[in-house]
């Protein structure tokens, strides 16, 4: 999945400020094949960013310290999605926060104490929280590289995703420059190529899940292994359609007992002319592939008038070009 998109610092010098946009991401498939004896479950996952990304300013800083401050926009700033606006801590609970920590502790940084230059750190969230959409964790994959840069840290980027598999199971996979599949417990990732920009609509009730609670429930199975590759085989080859009997998400069933919202909002995408609506990752989140542009517009307009509050007509970015 990607690492983030990375875009010039905005001036030049010590201090330059790095500006990364963080993707995004899709379960296109989630396969819960086992438990494990460290409590955590074997999954394997085709996972496939998309356009719909946060954006992170990074810039090393004369004071001590790792600063977060956090602004909405897009959706999350409508009146609307505001509902899903309140929940993004600034403290050392936020990933950003951990992952810049960690990466400063490797480094041999002590921002906290001034040995060492601080940091600040501006994140402009587009991502609902909560939502199976990995915002925090691509947030992560995105501070590990920007402050890298711009803390002269000069590190290959498989040292950057190990450490932000440390930090949370689904980091690595925004290493990946793109599409991929995520295997062990989310850290083993593998590239795909040949998926297309396909149109997808992704909707999120208020509602949020525990991660936990709904991996408690799910029934592991096996069978499924190899599902992903098939799938990711299929879209590159332009068999959508046939395509749609491997687009499965083990959590589903336990999302939906959990959440009645996750139950209504998968029977609204199916009413509303979705072909195969899904949940991603763990929920809330919900999305449809459709077939076209029109059709996601038509598909989300739908949505917004059922009272959805956040809904957004968006492409898989399968490919991301990371400087």
């Amino acid at each position: 999945m990607p690492l983030v998109t990375q875009d010039r610092s905005t001036v030049g010098g010590p201090r330059a400020a790095v500006v990364v946009r963080a993707p995004a991401k899709l379960n296109l498939s989630l396969a819960v094949l086992a438990r494990r004896a460290d409590g955590f479950h074997e999954i394997e996952s085709l996972i496939v960013p998309v356009s719909l990304h946060d954006t992170l300013t990074v810039q090393a800083a004369d004071r001590p310290g790792i600063r977060l401050a956090v602004r909405f926009a897009g959706g999350l700033a409508t009146a609307a999605g505001s509902v899903l606006a309140t929940d993004v801590p600034t403290d050392a609970t936020n990933l950003v926060v951990r992952a810049a920590a960690a990466l400063a502790a490797e480094a041999g940084i002590a921002p906290e104490s001034g040995d060492g230059p601080g940091l600040d750190i501006d994140l402009v969230k587009r991502i609902p929280s909560g939502s199976g959409l990995g915002g925090g964790s691509s947030d992560a994959a995105a501070v590990l590289l920007a402050a890298a840069r711009a803390w002269g840290i000069d590190w290959p980027r498989d040292r950057l995703a190990a450490i932000g598999g440390r930090i949370g199971s689904d980091v690595p996979v925004f290493f990946a420059g793109g599409a991929a599949i995520a295997g062990g417990r989310g850290e083993r990732v593998a590239a795909v190529r040949g998926i297309p920009p396909l149109h997808v609509v992704i909707a999120r009730p208020v509602a949020s899940l525990s991660t936990a609670a709904v991996y408690a429930r799910c029934v592991p199975d096996p069978a499924r292994r190899g599902e992903a590759a098939r799938l990711a085989a299929a879209l590159a080859a332009g068999r959508l359609r046939g395509g749609f009997p491997l687009m499965h998400n083990a959590l589903g069933e336990a999302a939906r007992s959990l959440c009645p919202d996750v139950d209504r909002l998968l029977d609204a995408l199916a009413r509303a002319g979705a072909a195969h609506p899904l949940l991603t990752g763990s929920g809330s989140g919900c999305f449809a592939v459709t077939r076209s542009a029109t059709e996601s517009r038509l598909l989300a307009a739908r949505l917004r008038m059922a009272g959805w509050p956040a809904v957004y007509a968006t492409r898989l970015a399968p490919a991301v070009r990371v400087a």
